[in-house]
């Protein structure tokens, strides 16, 4: 693997074609240089072009050399990648539970296409699947409020929904890049009532973020609000916009006025993790993605980067599950359920699913999970055939009771 690591290091240096650019520069400069000596003096045509042969076709060879050189690394790196990763072929299955659902393909693409701030892609995206015939061709505007929902594209084609992107990316860019604050503080105070009944923080978030961006000495002049560096006016900043979250944050308001008095030595302070936290403006732009997205009626990650990643980590696992069964000449049975367990990540867990512990089967709609008075559960199946329609033990503790004692859970 230190070989492998090693060559695609060789291969990022040598293959940013920088060389190669500087070099066609240079011929497009011969030729421009020859045109206005043509230009000015026709009668010298003949002489321009004779010399400019030589200039031309060295540049030339010097580009097929950068060029070749840049090959060779690729083609290096290519047989390395094979030899580490051997090629193997990908499971087949009968069943394709996608190849009935277009329209939820497309509109998960289109939807990639869109956060990703891809607009004209998703445009010509949309406007293709339409085409075929493969979409919803609804057109419905989806609202902040996040309550209009479309399982076609309908609402995808909406220019609001475009521009809501929009806002967030730029939102995003002023605070990743520069490191400025307002248009988010902005969005969140027009945004006040909604992220309210969401339980959100993140309006408190952005200003405590931005309070020690002030108390550290910075000075924003952007947007509506300007905003001068410095203790004396963190301080005023923290009147003027924390006090209204006292009644929620007012411990965190403390913490941060009382780091006053530990100036300028914050490094020995105990808070120090408020002032000098590297990840903060990440942490906040995660936060921010997940409340917009929120609002819109979305989830945070793209469902096509989640469906595809989560796919990449069940691959391996689907194919040593053929190995096994082509061995032992089984076949997979049950067509929407998986018979092995796929260790996804804990953010990629959605749907809390239930298996019963006596039969062994996991929950349905049509078979939910049943509590019993002592607090036990078990599939509803199971409750009919240990119960009979009259008392029973419950199978893990000596307990007894009826079968309309029991109560539904909701997963």
């Amino acid at each position: 693997m230190e070989g492998l690591l090693a060559e695609h290091e060789r291969l990022s240096q040598s293959g940013t074609f920088s060389k190669t650019i500087d070099d066609i520069q240079k011929t497009i400069d011969l030729l421009v240089k020859a045109r206005e000596s043509i230009a000015a003096n026709p009668n010298e045509t003949s002489l321009n072009l004779v010399k400019l042969q030589n200039p031309v076709k060295s540049s030339l060879e010097d580009v097929h050399k950068d060029l070749e050189e840049v090959r060779k690394h690729q083609t290096r790196y290519s047989k390395l990648l094979d030899k580490k990763f051997k090629d193997k072929a990908l499971p087949q299955m009968d069943y394709d539970a996608l190849s009935s659902q277009p329209t939820l393909i497309n509109r998960a693409i289109a939807m990639h296409l869109l956060r990703e701030g891809q607009f004209s892609v998703a445009s010509i995206f949309l406007t293709e699947a339409t085409k075929n015939n493969a979409v919803d061709t609804v057109e419905e505007d989806m609202t902040m409020s996040g309550t209009e929902h479309d399982l076609g594209l309908g609402s995808l084609k909406s220019e609001s929904l475009r521009k809501q992107f929009a806002n967030m990316y730029h939102i995003l860019h002023e605070m990743k890049n520069e490191r400025n604050l307002v248009p988010a503080i902005e969005w969140a105070r027009e945004k006040s009532d909604d992220l309210e009944k969401r339980g959100s923080n993140l309006e408190f978030e952005l200003g405590k973020v931005q309070f020690v961006w002030l108390f550290v000495g910075k000075q924003l002049q952007k947007g509506r609000l300007s905003l001068y560096g410095g203790r004396q006016h963190a301080l005023e900043y923290a009147r003027q916009e924390l006090s209204r979250f006292r009644p929620r944050h007012l411990r965190e308001i403390q913490q941060l006025c009382g780091a006053i008095a530990f100036t300028p030595h914050l490094r020995q302070s105990p808070y120090r993790r408020m002032f000098l936290n590297s990840d903060a403006w990440d942490d906040l732009a995660t936060s921010f993605t997940k409340e917009f997205c929120a609002l819109l009626g979305l989830s945070a990650d793209s469902p096509l980067y989640i469906a595809a990643t989560a796919g990449a980590i069940a691959l391996p696992h689907f194919s040593k599950l053929q190995e096994i069964m082509k061995e032992k000449r089984t076949e997979w049975t049950t067509k929407h359920e998986i018979p092995v367990e796929i260790p996804l990540p804990p953010s990629y867990r959605f749907h809390n699913i239930f298996v019963c512990p006596v039969s062994k089967e996991q929950t349905t709609d049509r078979n939910p999970p049943m509590m019993m008075p002592c607090g036990h559960v078990v599939a509803q199946e199971t409750l009919v055939n240990l119960s009979r329609n009259t008392r029973f033990k419950c199978p893990y503790c000596p307990n007894e009771s009826h079968p309309r004692e029991a109560m539904k859970i909701y997963m």
